[in-house]
């Protein structure tokens, strides 16, 4: 400010300045009041609905569900009972020891002792399991409001395939039609498909998908079909008609089925077709042969298919963006990892979208939830714990298996016992797929730091002065100045022959610091 200019010139203490304080003042009083009242209408005249709003916008989006003490507490007891007669059984062990066979017995005791501690870690994630919940509704109320443009953060699917003779095209299809369905804005979604095998039935396959999915996906958001994978949906031996109360769904339904099972046969024509290899090898539309033809040897391959009004769907809408990849490969190198396709997504999606989340899939999962994407928003987004998430895990579910049956497939136990106790003491595991991840934790890179000004110890000196004379005293300090982006070490998926190696993610400053790992809930 200048000293000679009047305060008011520069708005503190005009009228208009004091109209807003008041503005100000009176919408605080109101926020207070309605939260005091639970949500109700402050005056009670129906006029000041945003103040319920505002109020839920401002609340966690997710939170802590523990699992209640009448159904945990038993098995504790159950633990414990089994630890006394543990440590009853080494003690008599030990008492009595077989003299005539003495190195038997301490073979055996030893492998006791390991399988008695191998049980006791085991207990340690069953002994305080919690669940999650989230607010889709909160979520909405901040980043996704109705008529106006979405907040929401970018996400990036990388789905990764090797061999379409083990891995059916008509499979990744319908994983990748289920992402692309997904209830996420179709600007904020791109989905990245690593064909580490450069075939080309996989490049086919997915020009058919990309075509098919300009019908599909609309189809299923105007009638919210659950799941989204077309040939796990038309499967379902459910009413289908429950819930529906348009009268063209039938219609719509059996049209839509009866394109699919056209589109199913396209991608089997393409795979015998595919049985019979050329001799000179495949060649591409304008007569070039495929680049693929020596999958050892080959350069980067990158096809955009959908996205950025490169396709729109049959009501003219834009659709999310369809990438295909196919990494450089060189002889002399051991390419053939998952690991080095999920770093060659990673720098390829930086380039072209640069989410700030990136979910993996298998080319064999699908998404079976279409809100599962915005139910990890609820974790990565929240403004409380959002910062400290590295990334939250989705379990798996499969088709095909006795829903009462507990041990007909371990997943069951694995996903909701163990991991729900890992959850309880810091966090769940990465277990390859169904993961979203948070670019800067993989990256390692810290925001750009300014240089801070040298500190001085009176105000009688320029700026330039780090010392002061006032005392008769002063000492030489050396300049120490700082670079202004700080690289902390890099973390990728695993280390290849050629690649730099890899860091466990608690080498990591930022993940030293407190990063959370969280679940959120279903997507397979």
């Amino acid at each position: 400010m200048d000293p000679s200019k009047d305060i008011g010139s520069y708005g503190y203490g005009s009228v208009a300045w004091k109209e807003r304080m008041e503005s100000w003042k009176q919408k605080q009083e109101r926020l207070h009041q309605a939260r005091n009242d639970g949500g109700k209408d402050w005056n009670g005249d129906g006029d000041d609905a945003d103040l319920p709003l505002m109020d839920e916008a401002r609340q966690p989006l997710s939170r802590k569900v523990p699992i209640p003490s009448s159904l945990i507490n038993p098995y504790r007891m159950i633990i414990v009972i089994r630890l006394v007669i543990v440590c009853l059984f080494f003690h008599y062990r030990v008492m009595h020891p077989v003299h005539d066979a003495f190195v038997l017995w301490l073979i055996s005791v030893i492998c006791e002792i390991w399988f008695a501690m191998s049980w006791i870690l085991d207990q340690f994630p069953k002994w305080f399991p919690i669940e999650r919940e989230t607010y889709l509704d909160r979520l909405t109320l901040r980043f996704d409001k109705e008529g106006q443009p979405s907040q929401l953060a970018p996400v990036d699917f990388f789905v990764s395939t090797v061999d379409p003779a083990k891995e059916p095209p008509l499979v990744t299809a319908n994983t990748i039609l289920s992402i692309l369905a997904v209830d996420y804005p179709v600007d904020k979604l791109s989905c990245y498909v690593s064909d580490d095998g450069a075939a080309m039935l996989t490049f086919e396959g997915l020009s058919e998908t990309s075509e098919f999915a300009k019908k599909w996906v609309p189809f299923c958001k105007k009638y919210s079909i659950e799941p989204r994978a077309p040939e796990w949906y038309f499967q379902q031996k459910i009413d289908y008609l429950k819930d529906k109360v348009v009268p063209n769904f039938v219609r719509d339904r059996r049209a839509m089925k009866r394109e699919y099972e056209e589109f199913k046969i396209r991608i089997n024509a393409l795979v015998a077709k595919a049985q019979k290899v050329p001799e000179e090898g495949w060649t591409m539309q304008d007569g070039t042969p495929w680049p693929g033809n020596n999958v050892r040897d080959h350069p980067g391959m990158i096809q955009v298919f959908l996205g950025q009004s490169g396709g729109l769907d049959v009501e003219g809408n834009e659709l999310p963006r369809l990438v295909y990849v196919s990494r450089e490969k060189r002889p002399g190198y051991n390419h053939h990892k998952k690991a080095g396709a999920m770093n060659a997504l990673v720098r390829v999606s930086a380039v072209l979208t640069n989410a700030p989340y990136m979910l993996n899939l298998d080319c064999d999962h699908y998404v079976n939830n279409s809100k599962a994407v915005k139910e990890a928003m609820c974790f990565m987004m929240d403004p409380l714990v959002g910062k400290k998430v590295c990334y939250v895990q989705f379990p798996q579910r499969f088709d095909s298996i006795d829903r009462h049956d507990r041990y007909a497939n371990k997943n069951v136990v694995f996903f909701d016992i163990n991991m729900k106790g890992l959850d309880g003491i810091q966090g769940p595991i990465y277990v390859g797929t169904g993961c979203v991840f948070r670019r800067q934790a993989l990256y390692g890179y810290d925001a750009p730091k300014t240089k801070k000004p040298p500190s001085r110890t009176c105000n009688c000196w320029p700026k330039w002065c780090v010392c002061c004379f006032c005392f008769g005293n002063r000492k030489n300090k050396k300049k120490v100045t700082k670079p202004k982006t700080e690289k902390k070490k890099r973390l990728f998926f695993k280390k290849e022959e050629n690649q730099s190696p890899a860091y466990a993610l608690s080498e990591i400053d930022e993940a030293a610091a407190g990063i959370t790992q969280l679940p959120a809930f279903w997507l397979f």
